[in-house]
């Protein structure tokens, strides 16, 4: 997982409730701050305290489930390795973390786009399909503002639920 906010929080305790191990890292340095920053519950006090308590509750089932979250690591670089089951390796100042997926979360199109770009990746108009082709997904990415809470968390568990898919083998019939 990269950014651990609450997109990052939310993907990483979906996925633990599913029984698969995440690694939190804070962000992506090379792709600079995102232009998604922007909240779109701006302004409306319920929707930012309604936000503050489910970010309480995430880190408090952080905390009591052991999640591996890492607030001050951040990635630096990003890569792949072609034919691997490990094949997505984040480079970050204290070392190197390999993953079978990544998940991206608050990253601006422009952002997500240079990184493709960094990766030698050519991407059409239906960039999910690609992205989920390569085992990356988006959490907390609207087209023009940062999405509400409810969609973040929804995002989340649609994006916990294809990885675990990935990670289970399929029942026999």
């Amino acid at each position: 997982m990269i950014g651990s906010g609450f997109s990052g929080l939310a993907v990483a305790s979906e996925l633990s409730r599913q029984g698969i191990n995440a690694i939190v890292v804070d962000g992506l340095d090379f792709l600079g701050p995102s232009a998604a920053l922007r909240q779109s519950s701006h302004g409306d006090p319920r929707a930012l305290g309604e936000r503050a308590e489910i970010m309480r509750l995430l880190r408090r089932y952080a905390d009591t489930h052991q999640l591996d979250v890492r607030p001050s690591t951040r990635a630096v670089q990003v890569s792949r390795r072609d034919g691997a089951p490990q094949q997505w390796v984040v480079h970050t100042a204290n070392g190197v973390l390999l993953a079978q997926n990544i998940v991206l979360t608050r990253c601006a199109q422009t952002q997500l786009r240079a990184l493709l770009r960094s990766l030698g990746i050519k991407v059409g108009r239906d960039i999910l399909a690609v992205l989920r082709a390569l085992g990356m997904y988006l959490v907390g990415v609207g087209d023009a503002v940062v999405p509400t809470t409810r969609e973040i968390l929804k995002q989340a568990k649609l994006v916990s639920k294809a990885i675990s898919a990935q990670a289970t083998p399929p029942a026999i019939a």
